[in-house]
């Protein structure tokens, strides 16, 4: 859709420069100016690649053009042209961004948002010489009494300081934080359940912020494994408070696994207002009570904010609490986002494939072909944030997604099926792949942009936990991973045994008959359903009593065939405890080897028949392929996926791992 954005007045008050789109395929668009007297008389000044914050201003002498830019750069900078469009030139330099600046009336000084600390801050910049006075409040002067209010957060096993999501509401109606912390606000809040957006910060206990007196709800949240301590109190105006919060473990019995967990996709530095580090990615983490964060370095329009810091290793940042691995998310909103974990070697380029109107615009690289690059890395390869509903492939004549060619063709090692899109309509596409006899481990990552004031987040909120046994070795949770040693969770913690098997293994029986199962649930937020799914329908429900944060059963059903069981929790709608459309979780599978066999999944295949056949005449209809040789390397990829699962349908026996 067009647009005309960060508008500014000509000194003289007879044109507007502003940012615009016409007949850009991406970013936010072109420089432009256009005549006030006469709107139809505009012309484009500058062909850039621009971001939200671009905001052209013309000087006070009308010389000059100022727009914030990172053209070639990771980062947003201050640029000059003229009205005429001339060779952009920069005016500042540096490894973070400077924007929405702004001209002094006399032209001597310019105005701007500046991250160089991490934190935002106001400066100003003399334009010969370029000497800054960073502009910080001297004195606060607030409309009412003030109070002064300290958190001491606490464990409840060792009464150690520990950090923690902090949500503080003020007699005011409006969220408070102490002065130098990051806030964040979460965007995609249900307004059917909540008037306004939750806002939180990360608190390094202890932690004092000033409020307005009266009464103040707070909220204080430690990871999955904590109760979340909420309270409301009656703070007296120029009494300062000290409250003292002691969190309540309750955490899966220990004989369901030795768990980590990690948050598979986070993007540290994503354009958000904020500039991150490894160091404090980390604290964001420790915070979260997450044990490890895949940082998935990732185009953001031109630029990749994070590519200094890619590197196979640990994180130097890393301590004894958290470990920052560099990853990769491989961006291409034709067959769909690729995460690429443990590359061992280097970040794999291009980053853009099929991009129209660009000379990146051939859909080749596939999928496959990048998941080839990054196994021969010695890396993981796993499909994220898959669907936002459910994936009806007789109505989707735009459907091009290339999960299920890339799955038959042996490509993905796991799947998020709890992430930055809707989990149910995810496990749907999951379980039929699942009934086919594909091993795919569940994953989790939340897609969060860690330096943003408000979207996605906060790290952390979708997670896996990895059984990892007692070895804590970079190694140990890349081979959790692949096994399926695992449960993906926006909350809900899940514990599943069928016999001594456990999520990844396989239970082999000689006949049909009882079989013994034991679960645990523990949820920091209360839990409406909790199921056994056997090969893609409920089994066995449970009904959940009293505060539905804790169950836990044994006992034994019926098990007449093969293939797979998992264990789900799951609400029908949101809660506003938990950042997330709904919570859910769910096990990796159990699989399951009896002499009966797997139920018929016939009506599966045909589905990603229909599905495939949907993306070859997507893939086909293209006609920006560099050459004819991409096309047909494509098309037969493609047609060796459907015809393979036509052999499904067909009751045929496959190759499930046919290469090109």
């Amino acid at each position: 859709f067009d647009h005309a954005i960060n508008p500014s007045w000509s000194p003289d008050g007879a044109r507007i420069y502003f940012v615009g789109n016409r007949e850009v395929a991406w970013g936010t668009g072109d420089l432009w100016s256009v005549s006030v007297r006469d709107p139809a008389q505009r012309r484009r000044i500058l062909g850039e690649e621009t971001t939200w914050s671009a905001r052209p201003e013309l000087s006070p002498d009308g010389k000059r053009l100022l727009y914030s830019s990172y053209h070639g750069r990771q980062w947003h900078q201050l640029w000059l042209t003229t009205p005429d469009g001339a060779a952009p030139l920069p005016l500042t330099f540096g490894e973070f961004d400077r924007r929405n600046a702004r001209w002094s009336p006399d032209g001597a000084r310019i105005a701007y948002i500046s991250n160089e600390h991490g934190n935002t801050a106001l400066v100003v910049q003399d334009v010969i010489g370029g000497a800054t006075t960073t502009l910080a409040p001297a004195r606060r002067r607030y409309q009412g009494p003030q109070t002064r209010l300290t958190l001491d957060i606490v464990d409840a096993a060792a009464g150690q300081p520990t950090p923690a999501r902090v949500t503080v509401l003020g007699s005011d109606g409006r969220a408070h934080a102490p002065a130098d912390t990051w806030m964040h606000g979460d965007d995609g809040f249900d307004r059917a359940v909540q008037r306004l957006e939750t806002h939180y910060f990360h608190c390094a206990s202890p932690c004092t912020l000033d409020l307005p007196a009266g009464t103040t709800a707070i909220t204080v949240q430690h990871g999955f494994a904590d109760r979340p301590w909420q309270r409301t109190l009656a703070l007296d105006a120029g009494r300062p408070t000290t409250q003292r919060v002691v969190l309540e473990p309750n955490p899966l019995p220990a004989a369901f696994g030795d768990w980590i967990s990690a948050d598979l996709h986070v993007h540290m530095n994503y354009g958000g207002h904020y500039r991150n580090t490894p160091a404090n990615l980390a604290r964001q983490a420790q915070a979260e009570d997450l044990r490890l964060v895949y940082d998935l370095i990732v185009n953001k329009e031109e630029r990749i904010p994070d590519i200094a810091q890619f590197r196979s290793d640990p994180d130097p940042a890393s301590n004894d609490r958290v470990t920052i691995l560099h990853a990769q998310e491989f961006h291409t909103s034709f067959w769909g986002h690729l995460g690429l974990l443990h590359l061992n070697d280097h970040y794999i380029t291009p980053g853009f494939v099929a991009y129209r109107g660009t000379a990146l615009a051939s859909p080749y690289p596939d999928n496959g072909a990048v998941a080839d690059l990054a196994h021969a890395q010695g890396g993981l390869v796993g499909y994220v944030h898959p669907f936002d509903e459910r994936v009806v492939p007789e109505s989707d004549s735009k459907l091009s997604n290339a999960l299920p060619a890339d799955v038959i063709h042996g490509k993905v090692d796991y799947l998020e099926v709890v992430g930055f899109s809707d989990h149910k309509a995810t496990a749907e596409v999951w379980y039929r792949l699942l009934n086919l006899g594909f091993r795919l481990p569940a994953g989790a990552g939340t897609d969060a942009m860690a330096n943003y004031a408000s979207l996605r987040g906060p790290v952390g909120l979708n997670r896996v936990f990895l059984d990892t046994g007692s070895e804590r070795a970079p190694a140990a949770p890349f081979a959790a991973l692949k096994a399926g040693h695992s449960f993906a969770s926006n909350g809900p913690l899940l514990g599943l045994r069928l016999g001594d098997a456990k999520p990844g293994d396989t239970l082999k029986r000689n006949a049909p008959g009882k079989q013994a199962y034991r679960i645990a649930l523990r949820s920091p937020v209360p839990v409406g359903h909790l199921d056994i799914v056997l090969n893609g329908k409920v089994a066995k429900s449970f009904a959940l009593g009293g505060d539905r944060r804790s169950f836990d059963a044994e006992g034994e059903f019926d098990l007449q065939q093969g293939g797979w069981l998992l264990l789900r929790a799951w609400n029908d709608g949101a809660d506003p405890l938990l950042l997330d459309i709904y919570p859910y979780a769910t096990t990796s599978p159990i699989y399951l080897q009896l002499p009966t066999g797997a139920p018929d999944a016939s009506g599966d295949a045909a589905y990603f028949v229909a599905w495939l056949n949907r993306v070859l005449t997507m893939a086909d209809a293209r006609d920006d392929y560099n050459d004819a040789n991409e096309r047909r390397i494509v098309h037969d990829y493609l047609q060796q996926a459907r015809d393979a699962y036509q052999a499904l349908a067909d009751r045929r026996v496959p190759d499930r791992k046919g290469t090109r």
